[in-house]
């Protein structure tokens, strides 16, 4: 082994301790905006949603297999096919609705509220991907049978979303796109607690990748894992924004998930443009959050900035650290000359690059983090209370920033921090 190969070899395994999961997973922290006595967690909810558990939507192309008890799991593996289902989260073992809530306004909690998942029911398989098909006349004719399956597929889908939005007046949608090294578990723990936090309005959905495979070569793996989903991640989005019944996306994506999330977009877009379509209008994209974005700065920069896709959104928001640890490692491993996206220090930037970044991407925000965090400080997004509250202010609330019940401190241009103990004195949304 050569010592080039050697430090890859090092640094993948330090990877993937950074990213790695503890065994019990408990809910997230209060976001600080649920703390004042004044604050409302919930309205009126259907009495569906009153429960410690939560059923969420999910969409899949991990291959399925089944677990030591005969049940169905989800592990790393591949399938060319795109599964739908439903699976249902508890957010407190052996407890209340009423202690849930207690404990989802304070920062002080009687006890951990340990996650688990309750069960997880495949309703639907689509057909493989690429759909076979015949050259005829120079133009490709796509096989009719499986065209009609597909479409049986998507109809049955929009039946589940249809039931599913009826239970909420919030006619959206919650897109959430895991990251490296996450479990289909982790992906649906995740979800779950923060639509818990988002008061429960809306539809949650997960959008889960192969990823998780275990070893020094997990990173490389997952890698193109995640280049192996965006076709099927590019044409759940496409669904979803073709039934009138959705009136807005918000896509969030996180870590890795973001490359996967960024990449199809971008084929969304340029799709649509071709086909002389409004892509803002037509994928109802209202907020596409990147948190703790894996992405090289410079790629990013052609990506977003070179295809004007901040044009084809209402709102891309970018959360980044200088202290997240697990994007340092990759920004090593990969020998990023500009830095990654999720490290990126904006009080380092000059005031022509903040210019330079607002007048290329106007609907582009970047928010800035240093604090107070858990484990590798990766996943702050939820784990902090503080980013958790600005979340939660940007989705549930639709404040953008500059909004004084939204009180980011403004660095320049498009670029804003989250300063200490924010919000520390919000208006109420």
């Amino acid at each position: 082994m050569n010592s080039w190969f050697g430090l890859r070899a090092i640094l993948m395994g330090a990877a993937l301790l950074a990213v790695g999961c503890a065994e019990t997973r408990v809910l997230m922290p209060t976001p600080n905006l649920y703390v004042p006595p004044e604050s409302k967690l919930f309205g009126d909810l259907p009495e569906a949603f009153t429960s410690t558990q939560v059923e969420l939507l999910y969409i899949t192309d991990r291959a399925p297999e089944m677990d030591a008890n005969g049940d169905l799991h989800y592990g790393y593996g591949r399938s060319n096919s795109v599964a739908v289902g439903t699976t249902v989260i508890d957010l407190g073992r052996n407890t209340s609705w009423e202690d849930l809530l207690t404990a989802s306004r304070t920062n002080s909690r009687f006890g951990e509220f340990a996650l688990r998942k309750v069960s997880t029911h495949e309703f639907l398989r689509l057909p493989p991907t690429p759909i076979p098909y015949q050259v005829i006349d120079d133009k490709a004719v796509e096989d009719p049978v499986v065209v009609k399956k597909t479409r049986a597929g998507i109809a049955r889908v929009r039946q589940e979303v249809d039931r599913r939005l009826a239970l909420t007046p919030r006619k959206e949608v919650f897109l959430y796109v895991h990251g490296y090294n996450n479990t289909f578990e982790d992906a649906a723990f995740a979800l779950a607690e923060l639509w818990h936090f988002f008061g429960r309005e809306g539809l949650p959905i997960i959008y889960t990748w192969p990823a998780g495979h275990p070893g020094i070569f997990g990173y490389t793996y997952d890698r193109e894992s995640s280049e192996f989903t965006v076709f099927h991640l590019k044409q759940t989005i496409k669904w979803l924004a073709e039934l009138p019944e959705i009136e807005k996306i918000h896509l969030i994506a996180h870590s890795r998930g973001t490359d996967v999330a960024v990449s199809a977009f971008r084929e969304l877009v340029i799709w649509a443009r071709g086909a002389g379509l409004n892509p803002r209008r037509h994928f109802k994209i209202a907020n596409f959050v990147l948190a703790a974005p894996d992405l090289d700065v410079q790629v990013v920069s052609q990506r977003i900035g070179a295809e004007r896709l901040g044009l084809a959104l209402d709102q891309a928001v970018l959360y980044s650290s200088p202290d997240d640890k697990a994007i340092g490692i990759a920004e090593t491993l990969f020998a990023s000359p500009q830095g990654r996206l999720g490290t990126l220090d904006m009080s380092e930037l000059k005031e022509a690059d903040l210019a330079r970044v607002k007048a290329n991407s106007s609907r582009v925000t970047v928010v800035n983090f240093r604090g107070e965090s858990t484990g590798y400080g990766h996943s702050y997004f939820r784990t902090n209370p503080s980013v958790s509250s600005d979340l939660v202010l940007m989705l549930r609330y639709g404040l953008r920033p500059g909004d004084p019940r939204r009180p980011l401190e403004h660095i320049g241009a498009n670029f804003w921090k989250v300063p200490p103990g924010y919000p520390a004195s919000p208006s109420k949304p």
